[in-house]
């Protein structure tokens, strides 16, 4: 048996479990909203779905959601495109899912003569790759307020189209910076120079480069989630969005979809700004601690730690994004816009600026 082809598989079960991880955890995240909520405001949340008698703090909501989702009836309205109306949310949910094979989830794996990446797709516009995807998932949005013939649905279309054109422009824009600092597109190599060391002991992050394109980064992509404060095109408490027509297991992938997607928001945050799996401290051969010691650690040790420490920066940003979930109230849409091409995008080509400037100084 080759070499590549043990490699090959050793990868792709690596990279299975990662989107097992990443579908388990946007399942968790439906617990963890409510949950994260209630006490927040000083309630006990979800807690009575059981079995045999026991509630394990709620978690067994996540799989009562999913029985009533596959069980309910899913119907389609009499004058709703058919066609458009089933392939809508499978195209928000793939073009949201597709996008983590790019994302690197820890250093190259080794094991004796095998070197496994921990990645599913390396190629040298991963960036632009991950955007190109998400670009097409708003097609999905689009085309589930249009085919299902709802003047509701269609105005939340409207609202959807409006609000990603206008801060997916932003995100993009923001992360140009970074590319000028780091001289790539491939995410492994993004993650490979946050490695590095400015003044011999501040890690080469992306966050301390690009403070600015950071924060653009990061409320841009809280809007292309179209999460709370900018949940616009669903409106909850107004027009219910684009998706009113929809019932059963095709919401359910709708419902799916915003948790990938914060799940996505969170996994970029960490591989562009806050070094991927990186360590401070920790290199190829184990620890280096201030004072000259060393803690050397066997490879396989190395990359599994920095694996967990992603998991753990992962973790982090849903738990962050959560918390502005139930803490700011919602952008009237002149607001949102306003907020959108008047500051976030005019903001993001002075970092371009800035950023520039100072390369050029200091070369």
């Amino acid at each position: 048996m080759s070499v590549v082809f043990i490699q090959s598989t050793l990868q792709l079960v690596a990279v299975f479990a990662f989107f097992m991880g990443v579908l388990s955890l946007a399942g968790l995240l439906t617990w963890v909203e409510r949950k994260q909520s209630a006490v927040m405001q000083d309630r006990i949340g979800a807690n009575r779905a059981e079995i045999f008698g026991f509630r394990f703090f709620g978690l067994f909501h996540i799989i009562a959601d999913a029985i009533k989702m596959l069980t309910k009836e899913s119907f389609i309205p009499a004058k709703a495109d058919k066609f458009l109306y089933q392939l809508a949310p499978i195209i928000s949910v793939f073009f949201a899912l597709i996008t983590f094979a790019a994302i690197p989830f820890g250093n190259d794996l080794k094991f004796g003569e095998y070197v496994v990446p921990l990645q599913g797709l390396d190629f040298n516009v991963g960036l632009l790759f991950i955007f190109a995807m998400l670009s097409i998932a708003v097609y999905g949005v689009i085309l589930a307020g249009f085919s299902s013939q709802s003047n509701f649905s269609f105005l939340g279309g409207l609202r959807a189209t409006s609000q990603l054109l206008a801060y997916e422009m932003a995100m993009g824009i923001s992360i140009i910076g970074l590319v000028m600092c780091y001289g790539s597109l491939n995410l492994n190599e993004l993650v490979h120079s946050q490695g590095d060391y400015l003044w011999g002991w501040l890690p080469k992050w992306g966050f301390f480069l690009q403070p600015l394109g950071f924060i653009i980064f990061l409320i841009a992509g809280i809007a292309e989630s179209k999460r709370v404060p900018f949940d616009i095109p669903e409106g909850e408490s107004e027009i219910v969005g684009y998706f009113v027509e929809y019932s059963g297991m095709r919401f359910g992938l709708f419902f799916l979809t915003d948790f990938l997607e914060t799940i996505l928001i969170s996994c970029l945050a960490a591989v562009l700004f806050f070094g991927g799996w990186q360590v401070p401290g920790l290199f190829e051969d184990g620890f280096h601690f201030w004072n000259g010691v060393v803690w050397n650690l066997p490879s396989f040790v190395v990359t599994i730690i920095g694996v967990f420490a992603f998991i753990f920066k992962i973790a982090f940003f849903c738990w962050f994004l959560m918390t502005i979930r139930w803490t700011l109230p919602r952008f009237r849409y002149d607001q949102l816009m306003h907020l959108g091409w008047k500051i976030l995008f005019p903001l993001s080509i002075a970092n371009i600026l800035i950023t520039g400037t100072v390369i050029l100084l200091l070369s």
